[in-house]
């Protein structure tokens, strides 16, 4: 990708979040997702670690997934596609700063124009990192992101409620501190009331809020949630595992029943192939 091309991407991803009203990002784990989603016409994809895990035969959460894996699916989604992708560089790769710098500047050379970084240790007996820590790791990212040819659009999150630590205002003294630090959009995944929603809006006002859907048992809708002022949806794995799933189910059916019904409802060869046509 050349630069005038990513500076272009890096500028629309800005301006989506500066417009008025929402959009969706939905979460694509490889080029043939990616060209399809950009073929129904959403304006920006973001990378998915459990999708890639999955699609590379690994559990996610596990710290299996390796950073080379990562940035090398964030790229091959890149130069899939047109659009502006935001990549999943979960903890960045490291426990120090410098590891999140380093994370951010690698995405970026390979066509992201947004990623983001969680405060998330992937250690099962310490989950979290500590408030300070976690601070200067999103410190160091700012810093690496401010440090490119353009706007490299910075989301920081706060994994509290994917730990079971449902502190609601620990997780907004985090996102508070985090928006301080420079990050440009906010996220805690695993919200699942609109009164955690609006708080997470209010108190980080105005900066914009991301809200994943389709990992819990929270279902609103997207104007549902533009009404509570949330400006970004992404859906994480929740595509890769309605895809993984579909294939589980119609594999299943063919050894238990012998039968091939899941066929039925299956997109026609000519259709996907369409969809993969002219998309970049």
């Amino acid at each position: 990708m050349n630069t005038k091309d990513q500076e272009l991407r890096a500028i629309a991803f800005r301006g989506l979040h500066e417009r008025e009203g929402i959009f969706v990002a939905p979460n694509p784990w490889d080029a043939g997702s990616a060209k399809m989603l950009a073929s129904l016409g959403f304006e920006a994809l973001a990378t998915t670690s459990a999708g890639l895990a999955f699609s590379l035969g690994k559990p996610d959460g596990q710290g299996l997934l390796l950073l080379q894996e990562t940035i090398k699916n964030v790229g091959d989604i890149a130069q899939a596609v047109s659009l502006p992708v935001s990549a999943d560089l979960e903890n960045g790769y490291g426990d120090d700063p410098q590891a999140c710098a380093e994370t951010i500047l690698l995405a970026a050379k390979a066509g992201a124009v947004g990623g983001s970084i969680e405060d998330a240790t992937g250690r099962a007996g310490d989950p979290i990192y500590t408030f300070d820590l976690s601070v200067q790791r999103i410190k160091a990212a700012v810093k690496a992101a401010r440090s490119l040819p353009f706007h490299f659009t910075l989301t920081a999150r706060a994994e509290n409620f994917l730990h079971g630590r449902i502190d609601l205002a620990d997780t907004l003294k985090r996102l508070v501190a985090y928006a301080e630090a420079g990050a440009d959009v906010l996220f805690a995944p695993g919200l699942k009331t609109r009164e955690e929603i609006s708080a997470v809006v209010q108190a980080v006002a105005p900066r914009p809020v991301n809200v994943v859907m389709g990992l819990s048992d929270a279902r609103f809708s997207v104007d549902e949630l533009q009404a509570l002022g949330v400006k970004r949806v992404s859906v994480g794995s929740s595509l890769a595992r309605a895809a993984y799933s579909s294939f589980i189910n119609g594999s299943e059916e063919i050894m238990k029943t012998g039968t091939f019904g899941f066929a039925g409802g299956a997109r026609s060869y000519a259709k996907i192939n369409t969809m993969l046509e002219g998309t970049r």
